[in-house]
């Protein structure tokens, strides 16, 4: 297994301090041509403001040092002629519900440069650096703030960085990686091959709201003391890569008991993963434990959303258990308690949520639970500006309860796992994995 933590480093092991100096003011990009005005209505799915940093490295050298972040604007402006309500602002309507006001105000875009070589930020591909932060504009405190912010940096070999600032509530996973391929296209002269499908309308809730199945996700109470743990040690952030055999070795030791019929790599991963944080927190034996993850909803609905549906579509679901008995049987076990949820995931199943978020907008903070973040599984790396697709692409901030997936290596088909743990709880965690 392969290890390393989250520090920037260099080759000789001494921690860049990335030095990064906007150059002009930042510009707003306007769609290239007139677009819609007017309310842009956004489903419960949808949810709330929330900002979501990402940074994209390009490993190219240009004839011209400009050409990179010029060319990007440019796309920018074309593209969001079909994404035009990322160029609107988030606003309430008059029944207090969040829609985007379509005012083509537009996004912000920023230049900078950097006064280091890409080569000797050898450790960016581990999100929750310092120094990487500022690669993505910090618009904090802005008001009526734009719902994509765009930096473009570059490092002294002719390399360079994107890093964005997306709303969650403007879409989800799957809908940024079909936006930034389209952004990708457009600047490339290419036209758009999975246009958005603007049309949020058909994630209405029912009139009037029909809850089928229960949604809540009940307050677990605290029976191991673990933020004691968390007060008193340092918590460390390292990351561990599964390559593929091991990742078929993990699906094989599921299966071995022939309790399952089939695994995947995502259900094996996050079964095996919770299962190793459980143990190396020490928890007590009835404490109960939690999981969350998303289940994509677009395939899953009756009739299924369009191609290039442009929102959230995505249901959280939770996973939860007590510590013994996910402890005290085997990994199929797990795995099938992951499953269970996933199949839940039913067109009935997605309209009771929406309906349920009609009615309750509370979301409450959750303890004992893990937030599992499956980037390994969104196509990011398709995305080509014009000099290929990026040497990495990846969230920028990891919050303490998440837990994320990235892909890695070449052929991104082995897994990087990336979590925090309080220091003492780390050394058992890198054991118990060590398979």
């Amino acid at each position: 297994m392969e290890e390393s933590s989250n520090s920037t480093t260099l080759g000789n092991g001494l921690i860049v301090n990335l030095s990064v100096m906007i150059e002009g003011e930042p510009t707003s990009i306007s769609p290239a041509k007139k677009t819609p005005e007017g309310e842009y209505f956004l489903s419960n799915l949808d949810g709330g403001p929330f900002m979501i940093h990402t940074i994209y490295f390009f490993n190219e050298t240009f004839e011209s040092e400009l050409d990179a972040a010029k060319a990007i604007k440019e796309g920018l402006a074309d593209v969001l002629v079909y994404y035009y309500p990322l160029a609107g602002r988030v606003a309430l309507n008059e029944k207090n519900r969040f829609i985007i006001n379509c005012t083509g105000e537009g996004a912000l875009f920023v230049e900078a440069k950097a006064d280091c070589t890409l080569e000797e930020i050898n450790d960016f591909m581990k999100p929750d650096s310092v120094s990487l932060e500022k690669l993505v504009y910090d618009i904090n405190g802005v008001q009526n703030p734009p719902l994509l912010v765009a930096q473009v940096t570059r490092f002294k070999c002719g390399g360079f960085c994107l890093g964005l600032s997306m709303d969650h509530i403007i879409f989800d996973g799957i809908g940024a990686m079909e936006f930034m391929n389209s952004w990708g296209e457009v600047t490339r002269g290419l036209p758009i091959s999975n246009p958005p499908f603007l049309d949020r309308t058909l994630l209405k809730a029912g009139i009037p709201p029909n809850v089928k199945f229960a949604h809540a996700f009940e307050q677990i109470i605290n029976m191991s003391n673990t933020v004691a743990l968390l007060e008193k040690e340092m918590h460390i952030n390292k990351s561990f890569v599964f390559h593929l055999e091991k990742l078929e070795r993990l699906k094989k030791i599921a299966m071995e008991d022939e309790v399952l019929k089939k695994c995947t790599t995502f259900e094996t991963l996050a079964a095996f993963m919770w299962r190793a944080q459980i143990k190396s927190l020490r928890l007590h034996p009835d404490q109960q434990v939690r999981v969350l993850f998303t289940v994509d909803g677009r395939s899953k609905l009756d009739p299924p959303l369009p191609k290039g549906f442009f929102g959230n579509a995505a249901m959280l679901m939770s996973c939860q258990s007590s510590a013994r008995e996910i402890l005290d049987n085997p990994l199929s076990s797990t795995v099938q308690k992951i499953q269970e949820k996933i199949k839940m995931v039913t067109d009935d199943y997605i309209r009771s949520g929406i309906d349920y978020f009609e009615e309750q907008h509370e979301r409450k903070p959750l303890t004992y639970t893990i937030f599992l973040n499956a980037w390994s599984r969104l196509a990011f790396r398709s995305v080509d500006f014009g000099w290929g697709g990026p040497i990495y692409s990846g969230p920028l901030h990891v919050a303490r309860n998440m837990v994320l997936f990235l892909p890695h290596g070449k052929e991104r088909r082995d897994i990087n796992l990336f979590l925090g743990l309080p220091a003492s709880a780390m050394k058992i965690f890198e054991v118990l994995i060590d398979i």
